[in-house]
């Protein structure tokens, strides 16, 4: 009902409207205008137009430069790379100087060898005598010789001494630098019969310093007319002057 009595309103009011024109345009003869029409349906859509003209290059815009950032820890050690190809050989190298001719009178030799032909048994802590040389290699190698069986040092340097000596049950022997405050090395072997046994050390000596094998109340060393079975030997291994 609403609905019908405002469109019923609506008309009466577009009259009235039209009303003084219409009679204006009475006087001269027209027609009364007719009631506006309502709204048509929208129109379909254009055709598509051209492309347009590109436009201009935007500028991109820099900011200053930062400042550095903090270094960063270190990383982790890389994978150990494959073995490479061998390089290319170097050059040969310069000639050496010719070296003089051996003279065995210009080498620091310094040595000894000696066994014990003394059928006395040896007194305690007393120097055994060797009294008789092993080799006889000639004026030229001849070695240091024993007094009373003591080695006296002429060469300073490192030296390495040995004996070997035949006993009886038992037997101790002492190897003994200088007074035997510095160095007194003492050896001992045991055996229900005859036995050979041996020792040896190395030693660094000063000139002047002596060495000796010394007995001790510990041993039955045999003392036969004659004997061989008894021997001293040292010898320089470098010198250190």
């Amino acid at each position: 009902m609403a609905p019908r009595w405002l469109s019923c309103s609506t008309a009466v009011f577009l009259l009235l409207v039209h009303i003084t024109p219409a009679v204006t345009q009475s006087c001269y003869g027209g027609g009364i205008p007719g009631i506006p029409g309502t709204h048509g349906p929208n129109g379909n859509n254009g055709a598509k137009g051209e492309k347009g003209d590109p436009g201009e290059a935007g500028q991109p815009v820099r900011g200053k430069k930062g400042l550095p950032g903090l270094h960063g820890p270190p990383g982790r050690p890389g994978l150990k790379g494959d073995l490479g190809l061998p390089g290319p050989p170097g050059s040969p190298g310069r000639l050496g100087e010719k070296g003089r001719a051996f003279n065995p009178s210009n080498q620091q030799n310094s040595f000894f060898s000696y066994k014990r032909e003394i059928p006395q048994t040896p007194d305690l802590d007393t120097a055994i005598n060797f009294n008789s040389e092993i080799l006889d290699l000639g004026e030229e190698f001849k070695g240091h010789s024993l007094t009373n069986g003591t080695f006296t040092c002429v060469i300073r340097g490192i030296y390495f001494f040995s004996y070997h000596v035949s006993a009886k049950s038992r037997v101790c022997l002492k190897l003994v630098k200088g007074s035997g405050s510095d160095s007194d090395l003492t050896l001992c072997d045991t055996s229900e019969g005859f036995l050979v046994t041996s020792g040896s050390a190395v030693l660094e000596l000063q000139t002047g310093d002596t060495v000796s094998l010394q007995a001790t109340r510990y041993n039955h060393l045999v003392t036969s007319q004659g004997s061989t079975s008894h021997t001293f030997t040292g010898f320089l291994i470098f010198p250190t002057a």
